[in-house]
């Protein structure tokens, strides 16, 4: 790795006598989580605060850990100051406070993205940075649609342009240059301007049967492609009125026929996942593997809880326990930060021993350099009491939680004579009701499954999301899930076999398998059992706002 560029600051001291902190200039990719790097993604989770481009799909910012700062650029500046020169400024105000600043762009930081317009207020204020690269559209565009931008026989070049340019900057593209070249082109923000700089080439001389491949909302659950001519692109835009951001790929590579299309089970299916900020990743991934796409949308979210106090007093007290039960990733982190600000390190845990409800709470540990000597396979606390139940007579446990949740395993503990202590490691708040643009365009991409994984989630569902719930297919993480879900008169489609992402994507892969008569062979899927909402009018499972 580099060292960050500009590292001797000579400007102003930062504020409250901090060191300034650095700021990272991270690529943020086309748009889906797993095509981030691992640099990028170490980066997010560590961030302080993320600068943003309003086009970075939420799945991107899930990468990064709960307790960052996000704050969205405007796509439209305000007042006469280069809008880039404007970033860089706000960049320099939250680096002078001692913060590690993420500045996310999409694709590549150094590619249309004004970077050198960010780095000068920096510069000039001594502000050390480092640029991490990401995956450029044009790259991410032309694999989606599995053609090479370069050929040994048709394309030995490659040029990168914008057709999105101010009117000033429009004599500094000469298109008859660009028309004798003999590689492949590529347009980027250029389907706006898709008639102007078309009819420019074909005016230089370029031919009008030319192939053109457009490639819109690369890599987001979205994602259109066309293949049509120079000739045409004007007409077929006109036609179609491709969605940005868009890629434009011109040359006889972009007349390569697509690859043949993968099919598995959830196959052009689109499914929402609502858990909270930061909680997204895991079930994209799964959702992914099985051939779908996914949009995130938190419908509750991560706070800290009312009072520290009952937890830091249970740290104090860590090594009297003998076991410290970790409810979920939320639990880890504010029991791992707590710690650390108390000055104090796993030491302080002396011979208690740690449990973890699931696997991914376990890893989250292991960030964390804590180890669990026991995890639960499924995320219901359930597991933990029959496996550490009966290690001890008469123990003492450490319960980290959220605020609110069913108090099941402490009731189960206490009958088998421990003593428990329990405290809130963050509470869980209702999101605020969806901006309307939201739900418009949420009906617009045409979802066709929702994923419910806790009877909070569930409630605040039915409040924000409405009728939706009952056209879109629902996939429950748990009984206890399913239950709250039917007495708000919405039957699941499909329940989880087991309490986990895994097996939530393997019961709706089976289910669609099933309707599809595909084989699948996961066995963790079951329908959700048979009944009827609590209002008593039948639901037909299955049934979509699309189809």
């Amino acid at each position: 790795m580099l060292p960050p560029t500009n590292t001797a600051p000579s400007g102003p001291p930062s504020v409250a006598g901090n060191a300034p902190g650095t700021v990272f200039f991270v690529g943020g990719g086309p748009g889906a989580p797993d095509l981030l790097t691992v640099r990028a993604v170490e980066l997010l989770r560590r961030a302080d605060d993320i600068v943003h481009d309003a086009l970075v799909p939420s799945a991107v910012l899930d990468a990064a850990g709960s307790r960052a700062e996000r704050i969205p650029v405007p796509r439209t500046p305000e007042g006469d100051e280069d809008p880039g020169v404007a970033v860089g400024r706000l960049l320099v105000q939250l680096a002078r406070r001692g913060r590690t600043v993420v500045r996310l762009k999409g694709g590549d930081p150094g590619v249309f993205a004004r970077l050198a317009e960010e780095q000068q207020p920096l510069r000039e204020a001594g502000i050390a940075w480092e640029i991490v690269p990401g995956v450029t559209a044009a790259l991410a565009a032309a694999a989606a649609v599995g053609v090479p931008l370069t050929s040994r026989a048709a394309a030995s070049s490659v040029t990168l342009l914008t057709g999105h340019e101010a009117l000033d900057k429009h004599s500094q593209l000469d298109f008859k240059a660009l028309a004798r070249l003999p590689g492949t082109l590529v347009v980027y923000m250029g389907v706006e301007q898709i008639a102007t700089w078309s009819r420019n080439l074909l005016a230089a001389g370029k031919r009008g049967d030319t192939p053109v491949t457009v490639v819109s909302r690369c890599a987001w659950p979205d994602q259109r492609a066309c293949i049509t001519t120079l000739a045409g692109c004007g007409d077929e835009f006109d036609r179609c009125r491709w969605p940005a951001p868009a890629i434009v790929i011109i040359g006889d590579v972009a007349g390569q026929p697509a690859p043949p299309v993968r099919t598995a089970p959830l196959t052009d299916r689109t499914i929402l996942i609502t858990r909270p900020a930061g909680q997204g990743a895991e079930l994209a991934s799964l959702i992914a593997a099985q051939g779908g796409s996914s949009i995130h949308m938190p419908l509750i979210r991560i706070a800290p809880p009312d009072s520290w106090q009952p937890l830091d007093d249970a740290l104090a007290a860590a090594d009297t326990f003998d076991w410290i039960v970790l409810a979920s990733i939320h639990g880890v982190r504010a029991f791992c930060d707590r710690l650390r600000r108390a000055g104090r390190d796993a030491r302080q845990l002396g011979t208690a021993r740690l449990a973890a409800i699931g696997p991914a709470t376990a890893r989250e540990a292991a960030v964390h350099g804590l180890h669990c000597d026991l995890v639960a396979d499924d995320s219901r606390s359930e597991g933990i009491v029959a496996a550490v139940g009966d290690t001890v007579r008469r123990g003492r446990f450490l319960l980290v939680r959220a605020n609110r949740g069913r108090d099941l395993m402490r009731r189960e503990l206490e009958a088998l004579g421990h003593h428990v202590t329990e405290v809130a490691g963050y509470s869980s708040r209702a999101a605020d009701d969806a901006d309307p643009a939201l739900l418009a365009a949420l009906d617009d991409s045409g979802v066709d499954w929702i994923t419910i994984t806790s009877s909070f989630i569930a409630e605040s569902a039915m409040r924000i999301l409405g009728d939706r719930m009952r056209s879109w297919k629902v996939a429950s993480l748990s009984p206890v899930t399913t239950a709250t879900l039917e007495a708000a008169g919405v039957r699941p489609t499909v329940e989880a076999r087991q309490a986990s992402s895994a097996a939530l994507v393997d019961a709706m892969a089976a289910w669609e398998a099933a309707q599809r008569g595909f084989a699948h062979a996961a066995k963790s899927a079951e329908p959700a059992p048979a009944g009827k909402p609590a209002d008593g009018s039948p639901l037909q499972p299955g049934s979509s706002a699309r189809r």
